[in-house]
């Protein structure tokens, strides 16, 4: 299908991210749209200050469409930048904030952005040290935006600042950026109909409302919290938004209750991490409406405990920065929302679940999921479209192993690339990663591919011990035989580690496992007694 038929079929509509967002400016001019720690924003005044920073942008040099990176954590400046930038024509790169030079630099070489916005330094990370390097490197960047010319730019200035309406409804709004776990990040271009269209249909399945609190628990430059509906969808239905500043569970519940949050997204880790904390530290969360839960798995136990302790409707919630979005429905059977990933949120939007070589599976068989349709990207970046990602009719291959139930609810079960081949034997890395989390002394695993001189590819399980002793390979290998695993699932290799690595939203890094455990391999197939000439030639230079 066209863009044109998505226009036709009134899915795309001729509107900008910004005026929808904004559109209560004036019949909600004194109600209060935003809350960052002390400071509050009301809608008029929200309005004022993208208005402001949009002009003060084009006295700093920027013109459409120059793009501009913009890695900064949960706040207001985040929110009226983006915004401002939107309102100027130049799209908002949104990167996330645990971002290094590594991932940045394909980043800022693919898209050439103008300008970059980051936090001050801090005693994590020096952020503007690393812009700087980054300006040497880049000759498109001209401006670094920080520390208080930073909140100056987004200041409302006095009286009413001229608007500045650059951007038309075709043209892109935002960059978001891919994930990561499988290669470096990859710009993702959104255009203000399309990711409009994105943001009302979200926001419909949610229940969002002028009623509706919204915590930005997770970082608002991830699309989860910025549009799915996240920050902007509770904008546009006239809602108030709140920003925490730290992901942790105490300090979002103290939110919670100080300011009746209505609604709140998490990643299963957090989530769990709210059940101990309330349960430890009570506090007064009757306000809470919906709960949702993305970015992993979530396990039907967890998702029960949810809704029982927490008293709110859980939502359980899967799609991609790329565009899909799957939603349980708020009045859908326990049973749904405990076991499944929910199904499209938007009309118009097509799923094809298939084996290898693209044919459609059968009913309730598992295979991966292709998708295309309003909320969907044709190409990345500079209509880039890498080898793999696009599927024949414009299908974009999700790289998640599916099936769906009778309703059309989409079942995760792994991902493509989350699959070990041992010998020619599949082995679905969570299938593994359930039955490990099912061992009295194991609190987190992650299962990964090692290489394999006689299989090609091995089993090693990463475990995060649930206490002070953690359990042994053979204990593991016996484990999963008392569970009916098959012989060639078992893992080869542990690894106990204090925590599992993670992406910026939670989820478990993939990759850097991967890497990890090859180059510890790699070095004992170095190190090992008899290692050939070939081995020794592989070792690293000092």
């Amino acid at each position: 299908m066209s863009a044109d038929h998505y226009r036709a079929a009134g899915w795309w509509r001729p509107e900008r991210v910004d005026d929808l967002v904004l559109r209560h400016a004036d019949a909600l001019a004194g109600r209060c749209a935003v809350v960052c720690e002390e400071r509050r924003l009301t809608y008029r005044g929200l309005t004022a200050a993208v208005d402001s920073a949009a002009a003060r942008l084009r006295g700093l040099g920027l013109r459409a469409p120059e793009p501009v990176l913009v890695q900064l954590p949960n706040t207001i400046e985040l929110l009226v930048l983006s915004l401002a930038l939107m309102r100027a024509g130049c799209p908002p790169v949104l990167a996330m904030p645990t971002l290094r030079e590594h991932e940045l630099r394909p980043v800022i070489a693919t898209l050439r952005p103008a300008a970059l916005a980051v936090p001050r330094r801090s005693r994590a990370f020096d952020h503007p040290e690393m812009a700087r390097r980054l300006i040497k490197e880049h000759d498109c960047l001209r401006t670094l935006l920080e520390g208080d010319d930073l909140r100056a730019l987004c200041v409302p200035a006095d009286g009413d600042p001229a608007r500045v309406h650059t951007a038309q409804p075709q043209d892109i709004a935002l960059h978001l950026l891919s994930s990561g776990t499988t290669g470096p990040p990859k710009g993702i271009p959104r255009t203000h109909e399309a990711f409009t269209s994105v943001i009302r249909a979200a926001s419909e399945v949610s229940g969002l409302d002028r009623d509706s609190v919204y915590l930005a628990a997770i970082p608002v430059t991830h699309s989860f919290a910025f549009g799915h509906p996240g920050v902007l969808g509770t904008l546009a239905h006239g809602g108030r938004v709140v920003l925490a500043r730290a992901a942790d569970a105490a300090h979002c519940l103290d939110l919670v209750a100080r300011e009746r949050v209505t609604h709140c997204a998490l990643v299963p880790g957090l989530a769990a991490q709210w059940l101990t904390e309330q349960r430890e530290h009570p506090r007064d969360v009757t306000s809470l409406r919906v709960l949702q839960i993305g970015g992993a798995q979530l396990d039907p136990a967890t998702a029960r405990r949810l809704a029982t302790e927490l008293d709110c409707a859980v939502q359980q919630v899967y799609g991609m920065s790329e565009g899909l979005l799957c939603f349980t429905r708020l009045d859908d059977p326990d049973d749904i929302v405990a076991t499944t990933q929910g199904r499209p949120a938007a009309p118009g939007d097509e799923l094809r679940v298939v084996d290898e070589a693209g044919r459609t599976v059968p009913p309730g068989a598992v295979g991966e999921l292709w998708t295309r349709g309003p909320s969907t990207i044709t190409a990345y970046a500079s209509d880039a479209r890498p080898p793999g990602a696009f599927g024949p009719g414009g299908f974009y291959r999700t790289g998640d192993l599916v099936r769906l139930d009778d309703e059309g609810n989409v079942i995760v079960v792994d991902r493509v690339k989350d699959v070990i081949n041992r010998s020619g034997e599949k082995i679905p890395a969570g299938d593994l990663e359930r039955l490990l989390r099912g061992h009295p002394r194991v609190g987190a695993a992650a299962v990964v591919a090692m290489p394999h001189p006689l299989h090609g590819e091995a089993v090693c399980a990463v475990v995060v011990p649930s206490g002070d002793d953690a359990p042994n390979l053979r204990e593991l290998r016996d484990f999963l035989r008392a569970q009916g695993a098959a012989p060639f699932k078992l893992p080869d290799r542990l690894e106990v580690v204090e925590a599992l690595p993670t992406t910026g939203v939670g989820k478990v890094d993939k990759a850097r496992l991967r890497r990890t455990i090859a180059a510890l391999v790699a070095a004992e197939r170095r190190n090992a007694p008899g290692a050939t000439a070939e081995d020794q030639e592989s070792r690293p230079s000092s």
